[in-house]
């Protein structure tokens, strides 16, 4: 890793991705002798495990969601770029952008992930997914319209496939939308509709794999099931999407009518593997070695969402908000101890924080090592742990004070549907 820029000046580090991991490495840079440019094609930092409640009209996007400038204006030696990295080139040491060219001296490379189809991506317009506040305001869209248009709908089997609601993927995602989409329909709007009942809607669960949640132990993942079957959601195991239209999706040899499905089941890493040309996993993360760089790139870091880490066991670290926050700090322990003539640090070592979901309205589940909890009190712990890592003392005060009063009245505020002038799926 070089000491200093081609032209004496203090060395330059360019960081792609202000999420999580891209913009820890930021705020630990804040004092260090170095220019930071900081680029994302979005001009606001997401918190994404709350991305779900926007989506479900629990939350509006303003509320999970900070202008990156702002968070680091008091910083001054960053600099912040708004538009979208279409490669980089290793040998002139730059960036690619549009119509810019950006030098570096460290390159860290956080563009996170996005929607994976199984190589079926036509599906793509039919069963968004949910990763920016674009992805939550269309599905809140969805979601909202379908009853509206069953409100309208004279035939009931056209207005029972508008009521029933697909959510493709168990993982902590697939889950915590079926929850929140049953609490929706049936509290939320119950009462609000004449011509349907809300409380008819038929919300399916599709898994591919034996079992929800497979990154957490299996009692856990036994309890969430329990959970969401309780509440009424039609969980369906070891049910792969074959197909998927504007109608419904196939389950196998099961076609499954539907006036919204919603896709949480598979990620496909950024395109940052084609821009350094090195070797990727079967989802497009950049394999690193233990110091966060691919191997023979001394002034390149891939981290979060992009890169492969594995922890000493060998098993890939998960794609959530501490582990890339970790390696974050990481990365800008490493180059500060570079400026210092230090010695390198030693392997990056990820330091468990535990891995939750919450399922409904009144339990959760949380792995903490052997630590297992579930239930009311594990739902306590995720929503303090979850106003806890916002931002500012302003959203967290709002989240609070929102999920306080849907909890007492049911009332869901955010329920606003946008984009109709542009977007008619259901009006054509």
């Amino acid at each position: 890793m070089p000491g200093s820029s081609a032209d004496g000046q203090r060395p330059r580090v360019v960081i792609v991705g202000a999420g999580f991991a891209g913009l820890s490495v930021a705020k630990r840079l804040a004092r260090a002798p170095v220019d930071i440019t900081l680029i994302d094609r979005e001009n606001h930092h997401l918190f994404q495990p709350l991305l779900y409640q926007v989506a479900t009209a629990g939350l509006s996007p303003a509320d999970i969601a900070w202008p990156i400038r702002s968070l680091v204006r008091d910083q001054r030696n960053t600099s912040v770029l708004l538009g979208a990295v279409t490669g980089v080139d290793c040998v002139q040491k730059r960036v690619i952008m549009a119509h810019h060219h950006i030098g570096y001296d460290v390159l860290v490379l956080a563009t996170g992930a996005t929607h994976g189809y199984f190589g079926n991506d036509s599906w793509a317009a039919h069963a968004p997914g949910l990763k920016t506040i674009d992805d939550a305001t269309e599905i809140r869209r969805r979601l909202l319209l379908a009853f509206e248009c069953a409100e309208m709908e004279s035939d009931a089997r056209e207005r029972e496939r508008l009521l029933t609601i697909v959510i493709v993927g168990g993982g902590p995602t697939g889950v915590e939308l079926a929850g929140a989409v049953v609490e929706l329909a049936r509290k939320a709007l119950a009462a609000d509709f004449r011509s349907i009942d809300p409380q008819q809607t038929h919300v399916l669960l599709v898994e591919a794999g034996p079992r929800l949640l497979p990154g957490f132990p299996e009692p856990l993942s036994s309890h969430a099931e329990r959970a969401l079957r309780r509440v009424g959601v039609d969980v369906r195991l070891q049910k792969a999407v074959t197909h998927c239209s504007a109608t419904g999706v196939t389950l196998g040899d099961e076609s499954v009518s539907a006036g919204t499905v919603i896709w949480a089941a598979g990620i496909v890493a950024s395109p940052a593997v084609n821009w350094l040309a090195v070797a990727g996993d079967r989802v497009g993360r950049v394999l690193v070695g233990p110091d966060l760089r691919p191997p023979g790139m001394d002034d390149v870091f891939v981290i979060g969402d992009t890169a492969l880490v594995q922890d000493v066991a060998g098993k890939p670290l998960p794609g959530i908000a501490p582990v890339a926050k970790q390696q974050g700090a990481y990365v800008a322990e490493a180059i500060k101890a570079h400026l210092a003539g230090k010695t390198a640090l030693p392997p990056f070592r990820y330091r468990d924080r535990g891995l939750l979901a919450t399922v409904g309205r009144k339990t959760a589940v949380i792995a903490f090592g052997r630590l297992r909890l579930k239930g009311w009190f594990a739902w306590w712990i995720w929503g303090i742990a979850h106003v806890y890592f916002l931002i500012s003392v302003r959203n967290r005060l709002i989240v609070v004070t929102q999920w306080l009063w849907s909890y007492v009245s049911y009332e869901r505020g955010a329920r606003l549907i946008t984009g109709m002038r542009t977007k008619s799926r259901f009006f054509d």
